[in-house]
Formats: structure tokens, sequence, C-alpha cells
């Protein structure tokens, strides 16, 4: 089954959640914030879509943080950053498990997650 991973109250997540309903994808929704997301998940996220793809710079945890922190952030320091910081993970974030991941709610995302699901 399709899980969906975000944060309850992003206006993406929301709208990304209503649009699965209406196009009768079955899913489940974790929000990174509330139930948290381990270690293991970020790094196959990550194997998966890249870190890059991955480190929302445009958030506000992101924008909060020490400039050290966010100079020369290497693989391991955006994985370290986003256990620690689920916020920091670009949202949302459609995990069909062993048949990948679809990062983000665009149309291309909305093309391949359509695809993903069989419709």
């Amino acid at each position: 089954m399709l899980t969906v991973y975000g944060l309850k109250n992003c206006d993406t997540c929301r709208k990304a959640l209503k649009w699965l309903e209406a196009e009768n994808i079955p899913h489940k929704f974790h929000d990174v914030r509330a139930d948290g997301v381990e270690a293991s998940d970020v790094r196959r996220f990550v194997k998966s879509a890249g870190w890059e793809a991955l480190l929302n710079k445009a958030s506000t945890t992101w924008r909060s943080l020490p400039e050290k922190q966010k100079a020369d952030v290497s693989e391991a320091d955006a994985v370290r950053l986003m256990s620690e910081n689920p916020t920091l993970i670009k949202r949302p974030v459609f995990d069909f498990g062993k048949e990948g991941l679809i990062v983000g709610f665009r149309e291309p995302q909305k093309a391949a997650v359509q695809k993903a699901a069989g419709k």
C-alpha cells in the first residue's frame, strides 16, 4: 500500500491527500512530525530519490539552522539532519515500497503516482 509521508498542517500534503481520495488511490498517511521518521527510512528515501531532491532547503527549519550546519552539506549530513529534523524532508513523499518513491506534488509527480498506482 502507498504510504504518504508529510505534515498534516502542510497545504500541499492536504491537497495531495484530497487528490489521492478523488483518484481512488488507496493510501495511508504518516505525519513525520507527530509520528517521526526512522533514520533507516530517511536513508532508504535518499537511496531512491537522492538527498538533494529530498532535502527541503526552502523550509523554515532549514532557514533556522546555523550557517555552519548548512555549509557544505554532504549526503551523510543531509541524512542526519533530516533524521533529526523530519520537517526538512521535502513533501509529500509517496512511498510505494519496492516499487519506488516519488517526492513532491506537481504535474509530473501526479502522473508518476497514477502510473505507479496502476491508474
